[in-house]
């Protein structure tokens, strides 16, 4: 074999190992490729679970176990009673801290029903809706509700309850719906604003007690908020009845 031709196979084994190497690099390339191509699914997937999660979390839709708030009475622990158990008249009301007429409502009786249930002679049973999530969207009705019902964990909820009203914005502005408002509206109500009141805002603790309320108001056929009911009738809608009636039905009562 001539000194040509034993070159020109060794140029050719090495033109074949470099090819060879070349397709090993170009075969880990391919699979880098695909385990990168797959870790970036996996994540992109996890990112897509992670903003459904967090959009479920907004959508005002609360899951978990029912957690009354400390003291509800009644049929399934819905009402938050306000004044002593042993009065002789009790009047139910079901109200939204969006809705402007439960407002009307607060600023013409509260000061009444506070001097009726203060000299132990009427109690109040609360029930916390969120009619106007469901009216004009958003979560402030809710949100709102369960801040009330941790106020009641803290046995103050009868003062938070008047500062919401007092605070409630525009029927359309969802600002009930920032927990962070409902905890410095709590600040206007001496001893609320503890860790335990803010845990229990920022939780949504009873998110599914205020579903579960709102759930039995609709199963009740009412009209709207807000509905109070004394005796079985809605005297919001009687047009006669005024604070001062209201006054002399629950005085007559504790007579007889």
């Amino acid at each position: 074999m001539s000194e040509k031709n034993r070159d020109g196979k060794r140029t050719a084994r090495e033109r074949m190992a470099v090819e060879r190497e070349k397709q090993k690099a170009a075969e880990k390339r391919r699979r880098a490729l695909i385990v990168g191509a797959s870790v970036v699914c996996v994540l992109g997937l996890a990112a897509v679970i992670g903003v459904i999660a967090a959009n479920a979390g907004k959508s005002g839709k609360s899951a978990g176990p029912v957690a009354a708030p400390s003291g509800a009475q009644g049929k399934d622990s819905l009402a938050i009673p306000v004044g002593k158990g042993g009065a002789k008249t009790t009047i139910t009301v079901w109200e939204d801290f969006r809705c402007p007429a439960c407002k009307a409502f607060e600023a013409a009786y509260s000061p009444t029903v506070h001097e009726l249930t203060d000299a132990g002679k009427l109690r109040v049973d609360y029930h916390l809706v969120r009619l106007i999530d469901g009216n004009l969207g958003g979560t402030g009705s809710l949100r709102a509700a369960n801040a009330a019902a941790c106020a009641q964990d803290a046995g103050k909820f009868r003062d938070y309850h008047d500062v919401l009203y007092a605070n409630q914005p525009n029927e359309t502005d969802d600002a009930f719906a920032d927990n962070a408002k409902l905890i410095e509206l709590a600040g206007k109500v001496p001893g609320l604003d503890t860790p335990a009141f803010r845990a229990c805002v920022n939780d949504g603790r009873h998110d599914s007690w205020v579903d579960k309320s709102h759930a039995a108001f609709k199963a009740g056929n009412f009209g709207g908020t807000p509905t109070v009911l004394l005796n079985g009738k809605n005297i919001y809608q009687d047009r006669t009845m005024t604070p001062a009636k209201l006054k002399q039905l629950v005085e007559a009562a504790n007579q007889g």
